[in-house]
């Protein structure tokens, strides 16, 4: 960072300084007057030197270049200069430079440099810094007649700066508050780039800022700070703190602007600059009492600290070790870096006690490092004692439902379980307070792997069973919780299956309990041994499962023993169901009971009930007519009340017709057969598949006109439409949908005997067969209607012959002189 080459070895031993003497004189190293080397020690190589020369350069303010008088050469400012050449500041050289005045031709502008430099500069110094060599005596103020002059052997006597001297300037000084800035500004020159640029009105202020900055930084760090307290032109110097007062020219270019960091405490100017949580912890403790907290830290760090976020950790542990109170962001440093901090050895431990022992309001993480590095330092004591606070606080959190909680995890060392364990026990004891609490401690019992006495956890699990029992509606949350709970915990099953005995036999009524959240929870093996309890689950389950009613009622029929149902189980079972079996729940039922031998008399009454239900589809009845052939069986008839036998024998008579018929108009005299229209079978029969078994059936044309007025409205209308259906889809017409077409057509319609509805019907066929039937279809068509309407018969003649000559034809030859229907078909003759 310096841009100046760094000097060789030079001879002697390295724990001495080498001194340079550098001013404009007539005696020295070159033979002629000017600048240069007046004086050296022995063996000083060319490298330092050169070193030495770049950096002795003095250019004094504009309004004391003519300074000669001691007075004002005295208050001149004086460059103390200090630069290390390596990362360890062991090779550096430190050089006092003051304004002299004249040289000895009488010409303003000499200045006189003296020169400290060694291979082991710390040693060399007895451990100072290079800034506490302010104002030394050591320094020379004039030229050596000689050019040789000694190494310095001895430690070099300190200079007027001290801690104390420096913590009371930087305490008087207004801007004091800007310490914090300074000193993050010099870390960031250090460990990044760039140089900072300190403005004040003498240079005995600036040695004194600089000297505050040297102590607040680590010793590495600190050694190797390069340093100038006065530089007239700042912007040609690259060292990382550099001293300037008010007439300096801060002519920085656009390209430096960056590079430097301008704190001006003669104009209170100073830049926004980022401090590092190392830096609050330095400045808290003070320039005047840093010096131990780097000796103690000494035992925290690794040695291979660089940044201040690297330091902030061993710096804070050193300062705790020391009585020095720790913020929140010290504490969250020395917690984060614990896990790596290996190097420390027992004294890992320590630190984790300290910091256990004086801040009690760590989060269960920082609780877990430190309990983990108690453990890795050996010491067991600290480490159960921060586990046992951990447990308490991770059940706690996971008990009120905190949005911290953690889920636990099972715990696997026998000292630690039991310990949880009676930490657990004392929690549930005295600060779970309602049953959501406890329901969440036991969770997490649960899944810590914990093992309670037997004792605790019956009469725990049953006194919650009991309460959520007799609670209102539990929200989802404890829904869910109760329901996890009782899964994986046998023994709040069983308390929760004696809670639901006990209520069942203290007070009536409670028979739908199961259908209640958690009694619902139960499952058969619960209940195993608990024959009323069981009954009463697995009617609650059909309330939820109505497909599985009749499994159920004979599941409960085998537990009890019995045989058949009665009329309390059935009503308990079906209360929701309007009191009757679907028609494929009656026949499941009819298929068990076979062979059961008695059968209870209520029984029968389901099964009318459910044969005479409300058919609102095929399919239902399809299902009513397999029960009534079940039903029709001796075994099963005989439990029918006689009502309900009649009626199923009826249906089945009616659904035998349909098979057994061979007429169509039979056929529907059959249903017309009295009672049979006011049950829900037969209606169905009637409205599904009575018209298609008549359309299958050979029809009597002369029969059907004769009784088509008693079929009814339902069953002509839908007779009706359906021979419409056929004559009009444009299919084959055998002889069958022939006859039932010529029986439609010869309906009468002048009479009144048909509504206006079947009569368009009427009409309607009869013109679709006139003008759209095929010529074949026609002649029999017309054969078959002639016997029974001659008009008709003629129309369809006519029909058939204009179809051989064109429709004009037809036209002009069909002139029928007797009354038409709406479409052109012809009226039939009266009498006929």
């Amino acid at each position: 960072m310096t841009g100046e080459a760094a000097p060789g070895p030079p001879g002697g031993l390295a724990a001495h300084f080498q001194q340079l003497y550098y001013t404009s004189c007539e005696h020295g190293l070159t033979g002629f007057s000017g600048f240069q080397f007046n004086a050296v020690s022995p063996n000083v190589s060319v490298e330092t030197r050169n070193a030495v020369e770049a950096l002795a350069g003095y250019e004094p303010p504009r309004s004391m270049v003519e300074s000669e008088t001691p007075e004002l050469l005295e208050r001149c400012p004086v460059n103390l200069c200090y630069r290390p050449y390596d990362p360890q500041g062991r090779t550096a050289t430190a050089l006092s430079v003051r304004y002299v005045g004249r040289d000895s031709a009488r010409r303003f502008g000499n200045y006189f440099a003296h020169a400290l430099h060694s291979e082991n500069f710390p040693a060399a110094c007895g451990g100072m810094l290079g800034i506490e060599l302010w104002d030394s005596p050591v320094w020379a103020g004039a030229a050596s007649p000689s050019t040789e002059i000694p190494a310095l052997a001895a430690t070099p006597p300190r200079g007027t700066l001290g801690a104390g001297a420096v913590r009371d300037f930087v305490r008087a000084h207004p801007h004091a508050e800007r310490l914090p800035e300074l000193l993050a500004a010099a870390f960031a020159a250090l460990t990044e780039h760039g140089s900072v640029v300190l403005v004040d009105d003498s240079t005995d202020r600036i040695a004194h800022w600089f000297a505050a900055v040297s102590y607040l930084l680590p010793p590495p760090l600190a050694r190797r700070l390069s340093f100038a307290t006065y530089v007239f032109r700042p912007a040609r110097s690259r060292l990382h703190l550099i001293g300037t007062v008010p007439e300096a020219q801060l002519d920085f270019g656009t390209d430096d602007e960056a590079a430097y960091t301008v704190f001006d405490f003669s104009r209170g100017r100073f830049p926004e600059v980022a401090v590092p949580r190392l830096v609050p912890l330095l400045t808290r403790i003070g320039v005047g009492s840093v010096r131990p907290v780097w000796s103690w830290a000494a035992d925290y760090v690794h040695g291979r600290e660089e940044t201040p976020d690297d330091w902030h950790a061993p710096v804070a542990a050193a300062a705790a070790s020391g009585g020095i109170a720790l913020t929140g962001a010290d504490v969250r440093a020395v917690i984060g870096w614990l896990p790596d901090a290996g190097h420390l050895g027992a004294r890992r431990a320590a630190v984790a006690a300290d910091l256990h022992r004086k801040h009690r309001d760590l989060d269960g993480d920082q609780l877990a490092t430190l309990s983990a590095a108690a453990k890795a330092g050996g010491d067991l004591s600290t480490h159960q004692e921060i586990e046992g606070k951990l447990h308490a606080s991770r059940m706690r959190a996971h008990m009120t439902g905190a949005e911290d909680a953690t889920e636990p995890v099972p715990l696997t060392g026998p000292a630690e379980r039991e310990r949880a364990t009676a930490l657990w026990e004392r929690l549930l004891r005295t600060e779970a307070t309602t049953a959501r609490q406890r329901v969440r401690l036991l969770l997490w019992a649960q899944g810590a792997r914990l093992a309670p006495a037997p004792d605790v956890v019956a009469h725990e699990t049953l006194a919650l069973a009991r309460t959520l029992l007799g609670s209102a509606t539990p929200g989802p949350g404890l829904r869910r919780e109760v329901t996890e709970l009782v899964r994986g915990m046998p023994r709040m099953r069983e308390a929760l299956a004696e809670a639901v005995r006990e209520t069942l036999e203290r007070r009536d009524g409670q028979e739908q309990l199961f259908t209640q959240f958690p009694a619902d929870l139960l499952g058969e093996r619960d209940l195993r041994n608990r024959p009323l309890l069981l009954e009463y689950h697995w009617r609650a389950r059909a309330e939820r499962e109505p497909a599985r009613t009749v499994e159920i009622m004979f599941a409960i029929l085998e537990v009890r023993g019995r045989t058949s149902p009665d009329a309390e189980l059935l009503g308990g079972l079906w209360r929701h169901s309007s009191r009757t079996w679907t028609h494929r729940e009656a026949l499941r039922i009819a298929r068990g009971l076979t062979g059961s031998g008695h059968v209870d008399e209520a029984v029968g009454e389901w099964f009318d009930r459910a044969v005479n239900q409300r058919i609102d589809h095929e399919p239902d009845l399809t299902a009513c007519l397999e029960l009534c052939e079940a039903l029709s069986s001796p075994g099963c008839f005989a439990w029918l009340p006689p009502t309900a036998q009649e009626r199923v024998r009826i249906i089945l008579e009616l659904d035998r017709a349909l098979r057994a018929e061979r007429e169509a108009t039979e056929l529907a005299r059959v249903f017309r057969a009295p009672g049979t229209a006011l049950w829900t079978a037969p209606l169905a029969l009637r409205r599904y598949r009575l018209v298609p078994a008549m359309l299958a059936l050979p029809v009597d044309i002369g029969r059907l006109r004769g009784e088509f007025p008693d079929f009814g409205h339902s069953l002509a209308e839908q007779y009706l439409t359906a021979v419409r259906r056929a004559a009009t889809g444009g299919g084959r017409i055998d002889d069958v949908l022939l006859g039932h077409v010529a029986a439609v057509a010869t309906l009468p319609t002048s009479t009144g005997r048909l509504p206006q509805a079947q009569q368009e019907l009427v009409l309607e066929i009869r013109g679709h067969t006139g003008r759209y039937w095929r010529t074949a279809d026609l002649k029999r068509l017309e054969a078959a209607v002639r016997p029974h309407l001659t008009s008709l018969a003629d129309f369809y003649r006519e029909c058939a012959e204009a179809r051989l000559s064109g429709t004009q034809k037809l036209a002009r030859k069909v002139r029928l002189p007797r009354r038409r229907g709406s479409d052109g078909t012809p009226g039939e003759k009266k009498g006929r």
